[in-house]
């Protein structure tokens, strides 16, 4: 922070009220997440409210923690406060968050620029801060912090010792820029785009444009594209000429650009009205980046970097993955890839990132030098408690500076003066089951630790967007009554996207159950140190002694059944937590409403059983034409489970709603949810589509093109046939893999360079072949789109009947599974 913070400040930029007595210390550091605390007693701790849970919650574990300083909801029930406390009561404390943001804002005297639009906020701001910081010590956004609560975040992450400050602003409906505006107060502003996103929280693509212009009325200059006419009529309808920077393709604008491009690398020309040109050779070629890099150039000559520092620095970037990536690595590791970022901040994400991951028997980080970050003594004593706070048992460093950095062991911290010392001395055997960071500046090429690191295994990736998930959790959430449960499916592999880490994942944001098939798919989730309750839907008499043993809870289904289980838990020193599922009309397994007295008479004689949850599955809730029949279920499961809950002492929780359900039947959540291929970003129902988000992609590369004669053919039994002739590009995937061979000879099709190529003759089993003949550019190596958010599930499912649910499951164990935040 700028200025450290005291109460009478806090109290008064807040309108709060003081709950007792108030301390005397200043606060340094501001806190929305209790596991996000590096000093406690320098930290103040704002209650939010989330999805799941209250802020005010952690209040009592934070004290104890040694916080002493707390914004708390004007309902907050405080108890005795000590003298040592201070709790502010505010009206609401995320506008109090906000509040505390844009005053800490008027503390830094430095230039601040702003960049909002549709899309490329986060990349733009990364390659701007990567190319200024050739002059500048450049505080910025961590990540894409961008929201209501992201902007005050990236706010509270400047310091004294930043010369310049790039903050990113993003917004999804009406009426929010207005905070985000009196937050950053940006001296020069970036409108990257407009595209689609977010189009539902606004009545016109005119009004989304106007909202987000909003956050530029005080800014001394804008840059922005005038060949996008709707978005420049907009701007040149709302600001004076003198206070706009525009480039273009065509003549009549501030800079008009020029572009040589060649296979991978491009030369920009700009020309300024001025005629002054400036040349950059960028090593970019794909429209996307060169229209983010464009924005890039104009706004460091804006800010009069020299252009010698600007060609260097670009020359140094590379297309941004903008993720925190979760990889495979060698002898069990797990690597968090954050080989892009390079700040005090960003290290900060990525220490909180891995926090979250599962454990391993060290936690580990490899990092470089942080650049132009200010005053290094400073800096790197911050980096050496947050290692500690974090619990690192080991550091590699690389760089003249790092070597500052000290922990408790001195002995476990290993400095290299370059990456390639670093992978000269690494052996493979230095590393077994450890959890790796490896986070660094672009310049010394941490990809090659990474590449050193990570597990060989098939070239095929399925990439699982955490916070897509995190996205679409939230979206079920807000669709549910506050005391609704969520019990989230995490069976056949968490629909193929792997069970453990998203699990893990779904910990942590607070899931209240999980569901899997089998018994073993709920061992390994225990051995991956998952801690929720687990429901196993099917499991078998032979493995009621795993679920005994890894506290799993197994669904009883059928009277034979329940007695088996009823024997089996007979003479435990504890009860046995069971799940009853009731066939309503689903006709699949499940007690029918004629068993319940019988039922009931068996749970009266099985005393040792414990009931947790009773529930039933709908047949057709993802279709309007099965609503009567829906409705007709879940009033004979209202029957039914008001007739046991009248024989029991207790209640168990009751569900019936999975993801279409959530969204048809409101008004029957009962106590539990269960959420399966919603979470997915697959909404059955069709309704409402655009507020989920994918969490998948599958990629694979191109192995080998070839041209193919005139009537030529491909693959077995010849039935590629190509005509005219052409290129072909034969694909590092096949139905082995999970890609169905359904998709043969047309059906399917991927994306190459962002078009679609369809598939040629049939789907082999380890590789498939596509029609490459309209894709000139194309080469071996290139990324393949096979699915993800440019090419919907839905719409593949569609082309061989079939649905969504058996394209993701089918995907291979082989085909690596990476994650990350973005």
């Amino acid at each position: 922070m700028v200025k450290a913070l005291s109460i009478s400040e806090i109290l008064q930029v807040c309108s709060g009220r003081l709950l007792g007595a108030a301390g005397t210390g200043l606060f340094s550091a501001i806190a929305i997440d209790s596991r996000q605390i590096a000093r406690p007693a320098d930290t103040l701790f704002v209650a939010l409210s989330g999805a799941k849970v209250k802020g005010e919650t952690f209040i009592p574990d934070l004290i104890q923690l040694g916080v002493k300083g707390f914004i708390v909801p004007n309902d907050y029930k405080a108890e005795l406060v000590e003298d040592d406390l201070s709790l502010v009561a505010v009206e609401d404390t995320r506008e109090a968050l906000q509040k505390l943001a844009a005053y800490q804002r008027s503390f830094f005297q430095k230039p601040v620029v702003a960049i909002t639009g549709s899309n490329a906020k986060t990349i733009v701001k990364e390659w701007l801060a990567q190319v200024l910081s050739e002059d500048f010590s450049v505080g910025k956004s961590p990540k894409s912090y961008n929201s209501q609560v992201g902007v005050p975040l990236s706010v509270f992450g400047l310091s004294d010792y930043h010369q310049l400050a790039i903050l990113e602003a993003g917004i999804s409906k009406s009426g929010e820029m207005k905070a985000l505006e009196q937050i950053i107060q940006p001296d020069l502003g970036i409108f990257t785009n407009i595209g689609t996103a977010h189009d539902e929280g606004f009545s016109s693509r005119e009004e989304k444009i106007q909202e987000k212009l909003s956050l530029f009325k005080k800014t001394k200059l804008l840059i922005y594209q005038k060949d996008d006419s709707l978005l420049a009529r907009q701007i040149e309808g709302h600001f004076e000429p003198e206070r706009l920077v525009s480039w273009s393709d065509q003549p009549g604008s501030d800079y008009v650009r020029s572009l040589k491009i060649n296979t991978e690398s491009t030369r920009i020309i700009l020309m300024k009205n001025d005629l002054s040109i400036h040349t950059f050779q960028v090593p970019f070629a794909d429209r996307a980046s060169l229209e983010n890099i464009t924005h890039v150039l104009v706004a460091a000559l804006t800010l009069e970097q020299e252009f010698s520092k600007i060609q260097k620095a670009v020359a140094l970037l590379k297309p941004l993955e903008m993720r925190l990536t979760l990889k495979d690595g060698v002898n069990d590791c797990l690597l968090i890839d954050d080989t892009y970022s390079n700040d005090l901040e960003g290290l900060k994400v990525a220490l909180d990132f891995m926090n979250l991951q599962r454990p391993k028997r060290r936690k580990m980080v490899i990092l470089s030098d942080l650049l132009q970050q200010g005053a290094a003594q400073e800096v790197y004593a911050e980096v050496s408690h947050l290692l500690q706070q974090h619990g690192i048992d080991r550091v590699y460093g690389v760089g003249k500076e790092v070597g500052k950095i000290r922990l408790k062991d001195e002995s476990e911290l290993i400095f290299f003066d370059s990456t390639e010392d670093l992978l000269s001395h690494l052996q493979v055997s230095d590393f077994q089951n450890d959890l790796v960071l490896i986070t660094g500046a672009r310049i010394f090429g941490f990809e090659r630790v990474v590449d050193f690191l990570e597990r060989r295994i098939h070239g095929t990736t399925l990439e699982i967007n955490l916070n897509a998930l995190t996205h679409n959790f939230n979206f079920y959430k807000r669709q549910l009554h506050p005391k609704t449960k969520v019990m989230v499916m995490v069976k056949a592999f968490a629909y193929g996207g792997g069970a453990s880490e998203i699990a893990n994942h779904l910990q942590s944001l607070g899931a209240d159950y999980l569901a899997v098939a089998f018994t073993d798919e709920g061992v390994a989730l225990r051995n991956e140190g998952i801690r929720l309750p687990i429901m196993v839907l099917n499991p078998v008499k032979e493995s009621l002694s795993l679920c005994e043993h890894y506290d799993l809870e197994p669904v009883v289904f059928s009277l034979s059944f329940f007695r088996h289980v009823a024997d089996f838990a007979k003479g435990m020193a504890r009860s046995f937590p069971i799940h009853l599922d009731f066939d309503t009309g689903m006709h699949r397994l499940g007690f029918a409403e004629e068993e319940m007295e019988d039922l009931i008479e068996l749970i009266h004689s099985s005393s040792h059983l414990e009931i947790r949850s009773i529930y039933t599955h709908l047949a057709g809730a993802d279709e309007e034409i099965h609503r009567d029949y829906s409705i007709q279920q879940l009033e004979t499961f209202v029957r039914m489970r008001d007739q046991l809950l009248a024989s029991l002492p207790y209640e168990p929780q009751a569900h019936a709603l999975n993801s279409a359900g959530i969204l048809a039947f409101p008004n029957y959540q009962f106590d539990m949810v269960r959420l399966g291929i919603g979470l997915y970003g697959v909404e059955v129902t069709g309704r409402h589509s655009d507020a989920l988000r994918p969490i998948s992609t599958l990629k694979t590369t191109i192995s080998q093109i070839k041209t193919i004669p005139p009537g030529g053919t491909v693959g077995y039994s010849r039935k590629g046939v190509l005509p005219q002739g052409g290129r072909i590009g034969t694909l590092a995937i096949g139905y082995a893999d999970g890609y169905d061979r359904r998709f043969s000879q047309g059906k399917g099709y991927v994306l190459v360079r962002g078009k679609k190529a369809k598939i040629l003759g049939n789907v082999c089993m380890d590789m498939c072949m596509v029609d490459l003949s309209e894709l000139p550019n194309a080469q071996e190596g290139d990324e393949v789109i096979v699915f993800g958010p440019e090419i919907s599930l839905s719409e593949l499912a569609r082309e061989i009947d079939t649905i969504p649910y058996e394209l993701l499951t089918n995907i291979s164990t082989r085909v690596k599974r990476v994650y990350y935040l973005d």
